[in-house]
């Protein structure tokens, strides 16, 4: 199914000015928010979500873990691609982007442990064992990587189940970085 895909003179007036912050950060309208726009809520809603899980603790590698987890095990066909973009824009290594795209295991047993615990958040939906939370925080996490981490499932929950609902078109910039699973999801 097709979902509206909005620009800046058909977007509803609450959504205008989010895409006029969208058009000036990314100098283009990616796909997604112009889907976002038919709902200003929903489209502030996943802004504020994703403004507020780039401001955790996590670096830069550890936010790219997280999305990337959440996207490939959703088999979001837009965000694998657009995430693989940010994450060459935000300087991370190849390796680790490649090893979330093909699920194969990361350069360092701390980014593994983040990838693991993220998908049993997931695919629990939740209700992880006290031996999962125990592993996670041995990797060296704390309570608030738990909370953080459920901060970015709820963003690219959002995302997810738009992109796949509205079957948003991969913006061109991404084209190269397609991305289709190739086996079996990871065992966790």
């Amino acid at each position: 199914m097709t979902f509206p895909s909005h620009d800046l003179e058909t977007a509803p007036e609450g959504s205008k000015a989010l895409l006029e912050n969208s058009q000036k950060a990314f100098g283009r309208l990616p796909g997604l928010h112009k889907v976002l726009a038919e709902s200003p809520q929903a489209f502030e809603g996943y802004q504020l979500l994703h403004k507020l899980f780039t401001e955790t603790d996590f670096d830069a590698e550890e936010l790219t873990v997280v999305w990337q987890t959440i996207n490939v095990e959703h088999e979001c066909h837009y965000c694998v691609p657009a995430h693989t973009g940010i994450a060459k824009m935000m300087k991370v290594s190849d390796e680790i982007t490649d090893a979330l795209r093909n699920e194969t295991p990361l350069p360092t047993g701390k980014l593994e442990a983040l990838r693991t615990f993220t998908l049993q958040v997931v695919r629990t939906r939740g209700n992880v064992s006290k031996a999962q939370i125990d592993a996670f925080f041995a990797a060296g996490y704390g309570h608030r990587a738990v909370l953080d981490v459920v901060l970015g499932l709820a963003q690219k929950t959002m995302s997810n189940y738009i992109n796949h609902m509205a079957e948003t078109p991969v913006d061109e910039v991404f084209h190269s970085l397609l991305w289709e699973r190739r086996g079996a999801p990871l065992e966790v």
